[in-house]
């Protein structure tokens, strides 16, 4: 690894996973790519982790997905009391792991701790009581990320925790920066909790546009399309709160036979019964619908039967479209890359967006809950007239740029990190 030539501070990202493209990985990475452009080191912490392991803390039992975190969970959600071997496993865990964030922070010499996530959503509830016992004990300037908060999921409101809840997550200790991702969060944070925050969204690198290369051009052809017909991507995991339906309803409405609906990601960890569901109203409306999470990747390359591998980017690229009809999103990701890569889109007028985006005056098509015609009329707008499309697109590029951009990232992080040293390191 190359260090900067004038190394600023050690930082600790600590969650219980670092890998893949899950929202709270991806923007962990962004800040810590905003932090070593001025000198400052990262180094991680987690249980599923893919980065490099010269910087890293692998720690099995941080990750959520372990065995017997697993059983902890099935015990204390959906019940209201616990029995006390769940009690007692959930202690012996957190002393444990809190032992671990010692050698972490001894081993990197950490000096400013972030907590991604961990401390708001109880996924790995030893690991939230472990990271807040550290805390208590060691003072240790900490930046807490809150990406989404377990009173915001209908899972997490029958319970047997509530005791740890209100201890860890978030835990309200004075070396503690919180850090909310929208709005209503930051505004329930300071009603629940007493806890003010620093409001940081999430964002990308407006000042270095998107390749425009040749790569993405055999994307339609890769997955049965026409280079005449006209892709409307919906870049989302296939799970009920996208509002998938919403989109094949667009489809159909829009009455053109070359007007095909992409879907680039997988169900998760949720079932596949809602896209069987999808693909039943799909064909009962005549929509041609394409799940090509199998040619949809982190990197460009090949499968192991040579087909080519596309990233989200070039996804994005091949598009004529995209579609959002979300129910809720803790922040909306996806409409943030469609400014970023100029394409127009469609959003379901979930609440942050309400709250966080639709007032900077962005130009997207809306709809409250249901199409009507007139949001069918301004997508066929969108689809056919070049020069208003072109007109749009670059209008809310420039308002991300404003708004959401690695500059944005920059100033807030600067405000964080100086509350701690005392010094301007950004």
């Amino acid at each position: 690894m190359n260090v900067p030539d004038t190394v600023g501070h050690n930082i600790g990202f600590v969650g219980t996973r670092f890998a893949g493209t899950d929202g709270v990985s991806l923007e962990a990475d962004k800040w810590a790519k905003v932090l070593w452009e001025h000198k400052h080191v990262s180094y991680w912490y987690g249980g599923k982790m893919d980065t490099d392991p010269d910087i890293t803390s692998l720690v099995p039992h941080a990750y959520f997905g372990h065995p017997d975190i697993q059983w902890i969970n099935r015990r204390i959600f959906g019940t209201t009391t616990r029995d006390p071997e769940v009690t007692r496993r959930i202690f012996a865990l957190a002393e444990y792991l809190k032992h671990t964030l010692y050698e972490f922070t001894r081993r990197f010499n950490i000096e400013v701790m972030i907590v991604q996530n961990a401390l708001c959503i109880p996924m790995n509830v030893p690991l939230g009581v472990a990271i807040t016992m550290f805390i208590a004990e060691t003072g240790f300037p900490t930046i807490a990320h809150h990406h989404d908060f377990y009173w915001e999921r209908d899972r997490f409101s029958v319970n047997g925790i509530n005791d740890l809840l209100s201890m860890a997550f978030p835990p309200t200790l004075p070396s503690i920066q919180h850090v909310t991702i929208n709005l209503p969060g930051q505004a329930d944070l300071s009603h629940r909790k007493g806890q003010s925050s620093i409001l940081v969204p999430n964002v990308l690198n407006f000042e270095d546009p998107p390749i425009n290369d040749d790569y993405p051009h055999s994307f339609k052809e890769d997955i049965g399309l026409s280079h005449e017909d006209f892709v409307i991507l919906q870049p989302t995991r296939v799970v009920p709160r996208k509002g998938i339906e919403h989109a094949i309803s667009l489809v159909n409405s829009l009455n053109n036979p070359k007007y095909k609906l992409v879907v680039t990601h997988e169900s998760g960890d949720e079932g596949d019964e809602y896209m069987h569901a999808l693909q039943e109203m799909a064909e009962r409306q005549n929509v041609d619908i394409r799940f090509v999470a199998d040619r949809v990747g982190e990197e460009r390359g090949n499968d192991r039967e040579g087909r080519k591998i596309y990233t989200l980017g070039d996804c994005y690229a091949a598009a004529d479209f995209i579609s959002y009809p979300s129910l809720y999103e803790g922040f909306g990701n996806a409409l943030i890359e469609a400014f970023y890569f100029k394409k127009p889109i469609l959003v379901n007028r979930y609440s942050i967006f309400v709250t966080d985006i639709e007032p900077k005056g962005f130009k997207v098509v809306t709809m409250d809950g249901y199409l009507t015609k007139d949001v069918v009329t301004q997508v066929r707008n969108l689809m056919e007239d070049g020069a208003y499309r072109q007109e749009v697109v670059e209008h809310n590029f420039e308002l991300g740029k404003r708004f959401f951009s690695y500059s944005v990232l920059e100033r807030k992080l600067r405000a964080l990190v100086t509350n701690f040293t005392g010094m301007d390191d950004l």
